[in-house]
């Protein structure tokens, strides 16, 4: 049952959550070929890069912890934060770990929590802002919030659509996968954070990956077992290219920067599909 998925550029390896047995599998990028697979203390269904070259910041759901394992060698390190962890964003050596079931965000430096700050309810996708900060869609709340992680401190929030489940980052802009509104959505963050436009994304969008070198946005359409490429040229709104047959469910789907290839995570079928680029 694999599902979150994050691909680093450095050292080539694509790291994918596992579930029943719970484990993180490292995979080469370019061929597929397991590396290795380390236990977990719980499953993750969302996983990112603290930075280039990892760590891998593994939300451990139901164990309440905060995991980040070495990509090539060391042990793993845990910090135990709130209720029912979901995502990770790391920035300015610091990490914003957002807490679904407790409706907070814990702010980690090393493995020490500084602080824990409210959040609108149900707070899931996550996605590190230059400047110690990041971004947090709010599902229930269905709100889009900008935290400070030095000192920690809620920059405030926005209205996000209808269902706003994950988002991405990319240069002054932030897109939001609004999975029960079938769009996404794109916002602007200077010179304040405001809605710039929808796309349309019918088939419930929900994993979320961006391409900044290619001006590509990658979104799985979760009803319909597709994969959609977006263009994001010029800093234009974005713009559908194609839709491409993905694995089952695909949940999550992530992008290696320097190659261009995309991973997509099927969790019916327990695979992970490589999609090179073409373009």
């Amino acid at each position: 049952m694999p599902e979150g998925v994050a691909a680093d550029a450095q050292t080539g390896l694509v790291a994918v959550g596992l579930r029943n047995p719970d484990a993180l599998a490292l995979v080469d990028g370019r061929t597929g070929r397991l590396v290795r697979r380390l236990r977990l203390p719980e499953s993750a269904r969302h996983l990112q890069l603290a930075g280039p070259g990892g760590p891998v910041l593994v939300p451990a759901e139901r164990a309440d912890l905060i995991v980040r394992v070495p990509l090539r060698r060391g042990r793993p390190t845990s910090t135990r934060v709130g209720r029912f962890p979901h995502d990770a964003a790391a920035s300015g050596g610091r990490v914003l770990v957002t807490e679904e079931m407790a409706d907070t965000a814990t702010v980690v430096a090393g493995r020490r929590v500084v602080a824990t700050l409210p959040a609108p309810a149900q707070p899931g996708g996550a996605a590190a802002l230059p400047g110690g900060r990041a971004a947090v869609v709010s599902v229930r709340a269905r709100v889009l919030s900008l935290y400070k992680l030095d000192p920690p401190a809620d920059l405030g929030h926005v209205n996000a659509g209808v269902g706003p489940t994950h988002v991405v980052a990319a240069a002054a802009h932030l897109y939001v996968a609004d999975t029960q509104g079938a769009a996404v959505l794109a916002f602007r963050l200077r010179p304040r954070v405001e809605l710039q436009s929808r796309a349309n994304a019918p088939g419930a969008p929900y994993g979320i990956a961006i391409d900044p070198a290619r001006g590509r946005l990658w979104v799985t359409l979760t009803a319909t077992n597709r994969l959609a490429e977006y263009s994001l040229a010029g800093g234009r709104a974005p713009s559908l290219i194609a839709t491409f047959r993905s694995v089952r469910q695909p949940n999550s789907v992530a992008v290696d920067p320097r190659a261009g290839r995309v991973y997509v995570t099927g969790r019916v079928d327990g695979v992970l599909q490589i999609v090179s680029p073409h373009r």
